[in-house]
């Protein structure tokens, strides 16, 4: 099993630390067993009482776990510029020695900064601290416009919420999609992640409220969306007229259906692209697009990359998405002759963020 050791500090920031311990909670393998073991940690003794704003909380363990974790995970601190405790660092560099990968949160960024382990890599944190952190660590490469950035072995993520993409991402990359996209629902992750900050992100397709009157609806579009789908043939479908069928839209998706059915396409590429060798001309026909200059286009504003890039990134990864989970309705199944998880095209499943810049 997986171990990912959270790294509480005097004056952590509550969300930062109950973040990670959610999100790989909630993990669940197509078997049931849970893939993660999250365990908290001090730098100080075993069950030594960590402050944390109005409360306290007993961490278990000491820094001897981060010897044993094969993820640690580092959440902010109230004041991130102070020095970091005595053994810290030196418990950190052996761990990055060991291959461990090792993330942050926040301005969590700062600490792992301290180590001197993300000289000359990029990374990011909270937008309200990234000039601080640029102007304390000039050899690291400070990114305020994205929610995380994936360097391999280290992450870094901005505030709040980003530590739930960042921790979904890092179960994607280890378990492929669809133990993601169970992990997703069951913290309840909000799927829509647009704004100012144009990354190697998956813009997920909205999902309705359970029961939902668009629910056969969508399931119909993800279905169909590798045809010409005019927006007075989806109304029709609907039963009702195109006005009527954009206000429901906007009112259980949050978004128009011609909006939709873009990522419905864009989410269909993608696992094509991950699971397959068919070039970009098939895919892009596959996916519903009407020209491959079309499809990298729209590919590139939804994700942010080529769709070239995109595969490089994401093919075959730890995740073995090379094998075979398909979606059934929402639910994973295995495909036959498959060796492991696999993304599926399937409504609201997340994807990846941040990765190595396409060259």
């Amino acid at each position: 099993m997986h171990t990912v050791a959270v790294l509480a500090l005097d004056g952590v920031i509550p969300f930062d630390l109950s973040a990670p311990i959610d999100t790989f909670g909630w993990a669940r393998l197509p078997d049931g067993r849970e893939p993660y073991q999250v365990k908290v940690c001090s730098a100080g003794p075993p069950d030594r009482e960590v402050r944390s704003g109005p409360f306290t909380v007993r961490a278990p363990y000491g820094l001897e776990l981060l010897a044993e974790a094969d993820t640690i995970v580092l959440p902010g601190v109230a004041v991130p510029t102070d020095p970091l405790p005595p053994g810290v660092t030196e418990a950190l560099c052996a761990a990055a020695d060991r291959g461990t990968r090792i993330a942050s949160v926040c301005v969590g960024a700062f600490l792992l900064a301290a180590t001197g382990l993300l000289d000359g890599l990029r990374a990011t944190t909270h937008w309200r601290a990234a000039a601080d952190l640029a102007a304390r660590h000039p050899k690291v490469e400070v990114d305020p416009n994205v929610l995380y950035v994936d360097n391999g072995q280290f992450l870094t993520s901005a505030g709040a919420a980003a530590a739930l993409d960042m921790c979904l991402h890092m179960v994607r990359r280890d378990h492929g999609s669809a133990v993601a996209a169970h992990t997703a629902r069951m913290s309840v992750m909000p799927l829509e992640r647009e704004g100012g900050q144009a990354q190697f992100i998956v813009h997920d397709l909205p999902p309705a409220p359970a029961g939902a009157t668009l629910e056969p609806l969508l399931d119909w579009l993800e279905g169909h969306c590798d045809r010409d789908l005019p927006l007075d043939e989806i109304a029709s479908r609907a039963g009702m007229s195109t006005r009527t069928l954009n206000r429901r839209f906007r009112e259980q998706t949050g978004t128009t259906p011609l909006q939709w059915l873009h990522r419905a396409r864009v989410r269909r590429a993608q696992y094509l692209l991950e699971t397959t060798e068919y070039p970009v001309e098939r895919i892009a026909s596959q996916a519903g697009f009407g020209s491959p200059t079309a499809f990298r286009e729209r590919f590139r504003r939804v994700a942010g990359t080529s769709p070239q890039g995109y595969r490089r990134a994401f093919r075959s990864g730890r995740g073995g998405r090379s094998g075979g989970w398909v979606s059934t309705r929402g639910r994973p199944r295995a495909r036959p002759g498959a060796r492991g998880p696999a993304a599926g095209p399937r409504r609201g499943a997340p994807g990846p963020a941040s990765a190595p810049p396409d060259p």
